[in-house]
């Protein structure tokens, strides 16, 4: 089933993050903060799509009513070399897409490859949904989906 969503005016937040990104250089659409990528969900003016593993989604929880794609898979993190078919089969290329991992750095490189693969206004959701390692090796204490209390289900 394909979310693609029609063609319309991307929203300010995604506009404000475009922006940024062409001026950082960046070679997908920018990145957004956890709180927006709820908001944008939710008001349906971006599909959110979780690229973790299917294992991470259902022992570490994920976002209820969202996609999934994994960018990778199994403990060894192999690349799925199918992610960007099967994001558009999902999505589509032109909707805006806010991609989800632990902690933002896997999703940004699968940004960068759909990006490179046609998708128009794909963007990174900063911080991930468990966050950045604090000082201790911890996730979840210093930012991240869970941390700013945002809705998540856990199997």
């Amino acid at each position: 089933m394909t979310v693609e969503l029609q063609e319309k005016p991307l929203h300010a937040d995604l506009e404000a993050a475009l922006g940024a990104a062409r001026a950082a250089g960046l070679p997908y659409a920018g990145s957004v903060t956890p709180q927006q990528a709820w908001a944008l969900h939710q008001a349906g003016e971006a599909v959110l799509v979780d690229v973790r593993t299917s294992e991470e989604r259902k022992f570490v929880g994920h976002v209820p009513d969202t996609l999934h794609v994994a960018w990778a898979t199994g403990t060894s993190l192999t690349r799925n070399p199918r992610f960007v078919r099967e994001l558009e089969a999902k999505t589509g290329k032109a909707a805006a897409v806010l991609l989800l991992c632990r902690s933002g750095n896997r999703s940004a490189q699968a940004a960068e490859a759909a990006a490179k693969a046609g998708f128009v206004h794909v963007f990174n959701v900063a911080e991930g949904f468990e966050g950045e390692l604090d000082d201790a090796g911890r996730r979840g204490l210093r930012n991240g989906w869970r941390f700013h209390g945002l809705p998540w289900v856990q199997d």
